[in-house]
């Protein structure tokens, strides 16, 4: 293709896409709502030591896992520790989790992540020892090693006083696992792979087929369903450099009305597609506040009675309320919290109000709660 053919496709596409895309504001890249078919990261995970603790790792005792993988490690360096009375806390078996990238090459380098398996009370200082990491068909892919660094710490007096930051026993190498076998992936040699959508929708997945078929003057993509768009490699071209060529089209995403509430938390999100019909709400406060005073009961004089503290008790009620808001029909997210504001409401009352406008009917979006 030409600069001059590139060129007016370009502008063909632009006024095409404007005319079949809505106006906004919050138009993404194609590489950035997409995932493609075949490039991703694969979960890695070993078992090893951490040694060099300074009294902080496993009691040998209470983790009898630790103590038969520091009598194997001994073995194979030459050393018989069967049957012996160990008693060292410097040692701390962990589990080794790590990702390994999409197209990593034999000799590069990844993080990998340390978690305490035993008592350990911190892993700052250690080093953790030669440790496979293997994937999900066995095969070992990384090896690590090195010094941990852990994101927190532990101190402790004798008297039993202890201050804890974060999590001490969890840590992390990087660059710390060499990667010793590749997962073998031609993309340059595909001819058909699939896009999937992070965020299924039909109306997404429309406009971005649209966007790429436009862009390239021929009919490339096409929607197999909300979250897949099947994409064919044109004769002039290889994926790689299709990929390339269309990762950076710009697509409007398509949102369903939806709310996502946290209740352990009390947030709340709303997309802007929410809409509330019309409707009247009543917000309002019960507080009861129960007081006790002590009061002394004194006899009278010459008496043989004694003095004694009798409690007082008051109890008081109040109703805080600001009476009906009227919220109108089909009003934007904008408006209705904005309404919801005006009645003083907190995130929890919040939360009750949008649960009863959907039952009510008058709320048209889906509620996901957490």
């Amino acid at each position: 293709m030409t600069k001059l053919l590139k060129a007016s496709a370009s502008a063909l596409c632009i006024a095409m896409t404007a005319s079949f895309l809505p106006a906004a504001d919050a138009a993404s890249r194609l590489k950035d709502i997409v995932d493609i078919e075949g490039v991703r990261e694969n979960q890695l995970i070993g078992y090893g030591l951490v040694v060099g603790l300074n009294g902080t790792g496993d009691s040998l005792r209470n983790s009898p896992f630790t103590k038969q993988s520091l009598e194997s490690m001994l073995e194979r360096l030459g050393v018989n520790t069967r049957d012996q009375n160990l008693n060292t806390k410097n040692v701390a078996a962990v589990t080794v989790t790590a990702y390994l990238p999409p197209f990593a090459t034999n000799g590069s380098r990844i993080d990998v992540n340390v978690q305490s398996l035993g008592d350990a009370k911190s892993l700052q200082g250690g080093t953790l020892l030669v440790t496979p990491l293997i994937g999900a068909d066995g095969q070992v892919y990384a090896v690590g090693q090195g010094p941990v660094t852990a994101g927190g710490f532990a101190a402790s007096g004798d008297s039993g006083t202890s201050v804890i930051r974060n999590v001490p026993t969890t840590a992390r190498i990087s660059n710390g696992a060499l990667i010793e076998r590749e997962i073998g992936f031609n993309l340059s040699e595909q001819r058909v792979l699939r896009l999937a959508l992070r965020n299924p929708d039909f109306t997404t997945a429309e406009r971005l087929a649209y966007t790429i078929n436009a862009y390239m003057g021929v009919d490339l993509a096409v929607v197999l369903d909300p979250g897949t768009i099947r994409l064919a490699c044109p004769p002039n071209y290889d994926m790689t450099s299709l990929l390339a060529e269309i990762e950076g089209l710009v697509v409007e995403p398509d949102q369903p009305a939806k709310i996502v509430i946290d209740e352990g938390s009390g947030v709340i999100v709303m997309g802007e597609n929410v809409r509330v019909s019309t409707v009247a709400i009543a917000q309002g406060n019960l507080t009861i506040q129960i007081s006790e005073q002590p009061g002394v009961s004194q006899p009278a004089p010459f008496s043989e009675g004694e003095t004694v503290v009798v409690p007082q008790s008051g109890v008081e009620v109040l109703e805080d309320g600001t009476g009906l808001a009227m919220l109108d029909g089909g009003v934007p997210l904008r408006e209705l919290v904005d309404g919801l504001n005006a009645l003083g409401v907190t995130p929890r009352d919040m939360i009750s109000i949008l649960q009863a406008l959907k039952v009510a009917g008058a709320l048209q979006a889906e509620i996901e709660v957490l």
